[in-house]
């Protein structure tokens, strides 16, 4: 017999809650169903009072269980530490530990985001190039930057700062815009970790490792604005159109949400400049006889890209010839080619931090601008690394 708690009203969605109203009605989950035409065999029931109940517990309310302190809003619970009574067996003491609830801080930053839309300064429109090459298109994706991360050079060897990474991506851009043709088409892809961590304490959203950060989480994000600016409008001004992709990165799920919708504010009256605003953790590009897939490279096995590629786009797959995946994450160079595509794990321009300098890692550091033809596939390529690039 289940006896439906009001408090876990707060914890259902609507469907939810009519679901446990009914299942505390008719006594059972059989009896629920038949009542409601024999639905789903009364698995609906169940699962809408296992998820209920869980997101309850999340919050701090699992009466059974001796939790009756909902947590403040904002907040989900880390663990409790219960003190019983060993004669009565009655609870005595609790230790509640929360931590910050990522729905609720990704639906905050969400409605911050569109609220602030109408304050964010447009972009003028510029005169586009005078002679593109309509059949090319050039691609620069950006390895994870890590904006914000703080590196000193006795401790790894290099230096890294909010100003060097502001300068190491101008100048990149700057280089490699300066060898490529001046295309028809442009992909400026952010390839995740773009910022080194996503609020105001310096550390990894999901496992909480600690970061060494340069600053406060203000001048990070203020650093990242001018520095996607700055490389969308590089492009732009060298591109007759530029289409944006910011992937969402393990170091900052919830910042790509802003930078995306950032760009695409600012850009709203730039007919030249498209901004991907796809929430999904693949994205996809034709140009002609290509297809340009981009991930952050977390998640899904590079052996597994090419299935994906295809279930996600089976028109685009059959409607092309050259297909290519570019990933970030590992910060290394990896290339291996597969039946119909080639999955390429790309560079990056920052330099080690203390955990990777301690650890052994040494991998090249590099930026890529990569040409397509829209009928032959990749035709050139171009590369700049650091030692290149005057900050």
């Amino acid at each position: 017999m289940f006896i439906l708690d009001p408090a876990l009203a707060e914890y259902a969605t609507p469907r939810q809650w009519e679901l446990l109203e009914a299942l505390a009605k008719h006594g059972s989950q059989r009896k629920a169903a038949a009542n409601d035409g024999g639905s789903e065999a009364g698995g609906q029931y169940s699962r809408a009072k296992a998820a209920v109940l869980k997101k309850a517990a999340m919050h701090g309310y699992a009466p059974d269980f001796d939790m009756i302190h909902p947590t403040a809003p904002g907040l989900r619970i880390r663990g409790t530490s219960t003190l019983y009574d060993m004669q009565t067996g009655n609870a005595r003491i609790q230790w509640v530990k929360t931590q910050a609830d990522d729905d609720d801080i990704q639906t905050a930053l969400e409605a911050a985001v569109e609220a602030t839309k109408a304050d964010i300064t447009r972009a003028t429109p510029v005169v586009a190039p005078a002679h593109a090459n309509g059949d090319l298109l050039a691609l620069y994706p950006v390895g994870d930057h890590h904006i914000g991360m703080l590196c000193g050079v006795d401790e790894t060897g290099d230096a890294y700062s909010l100003k060097i990474a502001e300068s190491l991506l101008a100048g990149a851009m700057d280089s490699l815009l300066a060898s490529s043709p001046v295309c028809g088409e442009c992909v400026v892809a952010f390839m995740g970790d773009l910022l080194h961590y996503d609020s105001y304490v310096p550390e990894t959203p999901k496992h909480r490792n600690k970061l060494d950060a340069d600053g406060r989480a203000p001048a990070m994000v203020a650093t990242t604005i001018k520095a996607i600016l700055y490389a969308t409008g590089a492009a732009l001004a060298k591109h007759a159109t530029v289409r944006v992709i910011v992937e969402i990165g393990n170091h900052d799920p919830y910042s790509s949400i802003w930078v995306r919708e950032f760009l695409a504010a600012h850009y709203e009256d730039e007919p030249r400049v498209s901004v991907d605003r796809s929430p999904k953790h693949f994205h996809y590009y034709q140009f002609g006889q290509c297809l340009l897939a981009t991930h952050h490279g977390q998640g899904a096995k590079k052996d597994n890209l090419p299935a994906i590629m295809a279930a996600d786009q089976p028109e685009m797959w059959g409607e092309t010839r050259h297909r290519y995946w570019f990933t970030g994450h590992l910060h290394h160079d990896h290339k291996k080619d597969y039946p119909g595509v080639s999955v390429e794990q790309i560079r990056i321009l920052p330099p080690a931090d203390a955990y990777a300098a301690e650890n052994g890692y040494r991998a090249e550091r590099d930026m890529k601008g990569i040409i397509f033809h829209r009928q032959h596939g990749e035709v050139a390529r171009y590369i700049v690394n650091p030692d290149m690039i005057t900050w």
